[in-house]
């Protein structure tokens, strides 16, 4: 029997390179890192759930039927006056006035994320505006606001915030005001050396050669330029917004009682020292403050790292075996090879 050999039309590395390579747009390329992040996606589920924690306490408060501000006495504290810890009535426990700690959780997500939102995106409008014209105009207009920026980084935060509050008294626009006034120039310095950097391009020179006015050029130039490092450094500093909120309500220059907020529970759990006798008091808003601030600045580093890939440390890889054995080992074989 003779065998018949079937010959199969030969497929060369040119067309597999043209089926394999697939065309994506950089949004694509960036869900696409985004996606490959466990971390980034893990804070992101994390705000997501904070969120809408904050959005629908006024549900949580109708599910246990407890007020933000409504004292429980009764079922609240101890026979000793002590607020009762975590049970089926109180999940998270009560505070030293017989309110439950867990709708206090929820209403005070609602006043950190809101001054930390708020306060971040005004910090990134007036850090992004002085930045852009110190950074384009350059010359005696970069020296005066670069010392307004060297200025407002040398004023002291705290002394600042009590001379307002002593003045205006404690208010949430107050603290809005004071953490916007001393977080605006981080984003102002990074903006500014952008700006700079761009400003000697190419196509900021044909621009300026058509006719363009600085405003033209700063808006629809430059500034889409800076979509990156503008989405990083506002998500950055909304931790750091929290954070300031946090200190200003433990300090008494923050929100008002009886409103909730983290920094006011753990003022109140400090009072007396009632967290010695109460762990929850402490714990609890101290994990909310820890955890949100935590998922914020992940997921500005993972936003970082997505958006911008160049910026990314890579790890260099390890050499396996030993850079000597290596060498003798390729030697032995050139040796058998010249022998035969």
């Amino acid at each position: 029997m003779t065998q018949i050999n079937e010959t199969k039309p030969v497929e060369t590395n040119a067309s597999k390179a043209s089926e394999k390579v697939v065309q994506r747009s950089s949004f694509a390329l960036t869900m696409r890192r985004i996606l490959k992040d466990p971390a980034l996606l893990t804070a992101v589920v994390f705000i997501v759930i904070l969120s809408l924690i904050a959005i629908f306490s006024p549900l949580v408060a109708y599910w246990t039927g407890h007020d933000p501000n409504a004292q429980f006495r009764e079922t609240g504290m101890s026979p000793f006056g002590l607020p009762v810890g975590p049970n089926g009535e109180f999940l998270l426990g009560a505070d030293q006035l017989g309110r439950d700690v867990l709708v206090r959780l929820a209403y005070g997500a609602r006043i950190s994320l809101a001054v930390g939102v708020l306060a971040a995106f005004a910090s990134a409008v007036i850090g992004i505006t002085i930045g852009m014209i110190s950074g384009f105009f350059g010359g005696w207009v970069d020296v005066v606001l670069g010392r307004v920026m060297d200025l407002v980084m040398s004023v002291p935060f705290l002394l600042c915030a009590l001379a307002l509050v002593s003045v205006f008294g404690p208010s949430l626009t107050l603290s809005i005001g004071v953490i916007v006034f001393f977080s605006w120039t981080t984003m102002g310095r990074v903006i500014r050396a952008e700006t700079a950097s761009l400003t000697k391009r190419e196509f900021i020179e044909a621009s300026r050669s058509l006719g363009a006015s600085p405003l033209s050029i700063l808006l629809r130039d430059i500034l889409p330029n800076l979509s990156v490092p503008i989405i990083v450094y506002t998500t950055m500093m909304i931790p750091s917004s929290i954070v300031f909120e946090a200190t200003l309500s433990f300090l008494g220059l923050g929100i008002t009682p009886p409103t909730a907020s983290w920094g006011g529970m753990l003022a109140d759990a400090g009072a007396n020292s009632v967290y010695l006798v109460a762990w929850w008091l402490v714990v609890f808003p101290g994990l909310a403050l820890l955890m949100s601030t935590l998922a914020f600045n992940i997921l500005g580093d993972g936003l970082r790292d997505a958006l911008d890939p160049k910026g990314r440390r890579i790890k260099p890889r390890k050499k396996k075996g030993n850079t000597l054995f290596g060498w003798l080992a390729k030697g032995k074989a050139s040796e058998g090879g010249t022998h035969q």
